[in-house]
């Protein structure tokens, strides 16, 4: 089946399912299974919504997701309507960005009310590579959405390997100031101090990327808080 015909298939279930939710809402379906009728018409909108990415229409596989979501609300069924809206975020990826982060961030909604923050934490960092992206917002992408991922479960991670850090060049929009703190941390760590001298070695570079005195400063006050740096390799490098 070609593209044309799969978008004609598409349109053929979402009116399919648009008819089966008119008709829950009928007095008689309220007797007799509105809510099975319901159950249905999502299950038809979710039909919908893949027979149009098989048809490359981004767009409209998006809406028909929300369409499955929004009815999924109302069956009391969270996890599956977040579960939607993601489907319906990766789809909007293609055709419309800002519309795929309103998906993802109705999905973080419900999956934080859900107490499944990990999950939630996932997609604030699907929205911040969005961000750098697709959108091109450096503001947005500075710890916003990032720092839910560092912090999810309430249990802070260190960045030692973070994929901030490994972004395509986005270090370079990061405000000096982001580091620092993480290394601070680090060194008050048992587990972590021996990645502080690496965090201070990154904010020193963001410094010096604004101008060498601001760097020669920067490196000072971190020898000064964490004196084991002084003889590290990444202090040297950067002197």
């Amino acid at each position: 089946m070609d593209q044309a015909g799969k978008e004609k298939e598409a349109l053929q279930l979402l009116a399919e399912a648009d008819k089966k939710v008119r008709g829950s809402q009928s007095f008689f379906a309220g007797l007799f299974g509105g809510s099975s009728r319901l159950e249905e018409a999502c299950d038809t909108y979710a039909r919908a919504a893949n027979m149009f990415k098989m048809a490359k229409n981004w767009s409209a596989a998006g809406n028909a997701f929300c369409q499955a979501a929004q009815l999924q609300l109302q069956l009391q069924s969270k996890h599956a309507a977040a579960s939607s809206l993601v489907d319906a975020g990766n789809a909007f990826k293609k055709a419309d960005p800002q519309e795929a982060i309103n998906c993802l961030l109705r999905a973080i909604e419900i999956y934080t009310d859900m107490g499944r923050f990990t999950i939630a934490a996932k997609h604030h960092v699907s929205i911040a590579e969005i961000y750098e992206a697709e959108l091109v917002d450096v503001e947005k992408v500075n710890w916003e959405h990032w720092e839910y991922w560092e912090c999810r479960d309430g249990a802070p991670e260190t960045p030692g390997n973070s994929r901030i850090w490994d972004l395509g060049g986005s270090w370079r929009s990061f405000r000096a100031g982001t580091w620092p703190p993480v290394g601070t941390g680090a060194m008050d760590s048992p587990l972590l101090k021996y990645s502080a001298k690496e965090h201070f070695f990154r904010a020193a570079l963001c410094h010096f990327c604004i101008d060498m005195l601001n760097a020669k400063l920067a490196v000072q006050k971190y020898e000064e808080m964490f004196p084991a740096f002084t003889d590290s390799r990444e202090c040297k490098l950067i002197k």
